[in-house]
């Protein structure tokens, strides 16, 4: 059986591959650059046209690639946003139809199920408006997918991963980390939010787990590790990792809202940092589901 992975080389793609490395299975990978250690198709999303012959003999697509960079305004490259997260994605799937493979698995992202309401943690049925660019283009792929599932008898699940730590996680999780090692990033208030989060190892389990259950066809799945955390939480962890005592001290949250009103970019910037964002995973639970890592196994990398 051929696996084939786009983003086989990012934070996620990298542990899916050595994951199904130790099930046996071959592993093609899509990137932009050749990669020695598989069988490697090379091209670029935003301007290449995926090779016929990318998709011979595969049996599962694992589509992790797509541009997703956080930016207050995405709005002025929304371009790119559309030809990876939705055109490339759309290529692919029907590429996969037309190569007769099984399975599809897209990891999308919660933003395509909008905000969740303050205090509540959502749910796939509680589908509101995409958030931002990123958001409203994964969901407009997500349909597609969907649609050409149903037509074509593909196998097609959806995953949207809440915000995905462990060792050498990227983006804002990184920026905290090294923050916090350096000495610079302050001690954050308990405020009591609720932010959902997953370990990057158990967001492969699930991926792995969609794509060998039949009853994970045509459903979109929020995967997340059980347990909405606090900033707080996030922040005691990372000291522990990094194995610094944690500050029995912290900065007063009316500071936060303070240094907010200086500008919109720095309020988007602290609710990304101290705001809800609670999601929950109760329908990947139902099938079986349950995740095994916590906060504390941050910088474990093991299946």
């Amino acid at each position: 059986m051929v696996n084939f992975v786009t983003g086989g080389s990012g934070f996620i793609g990298q542990r899916l591959t050595v994951a199904l490395k130790q099930l046996g299975g071959e592993i093609r990978v899509l990137s932009r650059e050749e990669k020695s250690d598989y069988d490697t198709i090379v091209c670029d999303l935003q301007s290449d046209v995926i090779p016929k012959e990318a998709l011979t003999d595969v049996e599962v697509v694992y589509h992790l690639a797509g541009f997703a960079h956080d930016l207050g305004d995405a709005t002025k490259i929304k371009n790119i946003y559309q030809k990876v997260n939705v055109d490339a994605t759309i290529r692919l799937a029907k590429l996969a139809v037309k190569s007769n493979v099984k399975k599809f698995v897209f990891v999308s992202s919660v933003k395509a199920g909008g905000s969740p309401t303050f205090g509540m943690c959502a749910s796939e049925k509680n589908q509101g408006d995409p958030e931002g660019v990123y958001g409203k283009t994964k969901r407009e792929a997500e349909l597609k997918l969907l649609k050409i599932g149903k037509e074509s008898g593909m196998h097609v699940s959806i995953i949207r991963p809440s915000l995905v730590y462990g060792p050498n996680a990227k983006g804002n999780l990184q920026l905290m980390l090294s923050g916090i090692k350096k000495g610079w990033f302050p001690p954050l208030p308990e405020t009591g939010n609720k932010r959902s989060m997953i370990h990057v190892d158990d967001l492969v389990r699930v991926i792995l787990f969609v794509a060998d259950d039949d009853r994970a066809n045509g459903e979109i799945f929020i995967a997340t590790d059980g347990t909405p955390h606090s900033s707080r939480d996030i922040y005691n962890a990372m000291c522990s990792a990094l194995d610094k005592s944690t500050p029995k001290w912290s900065i007063p949250k009316i500071l936060f809202d303070m240094v907010s009103l200086l500008s919109s970019r720095i309020k988007y910037k602290l609710n990304k940092l101290l705001g809800d964002e609670c999601y929950s995973s109760t329908k990947l639970e139902a099938l079986g589901f349950k995740a095994k890592k916590t906060l504390k196994d941050m910088n474990e990398t093991s299946f």
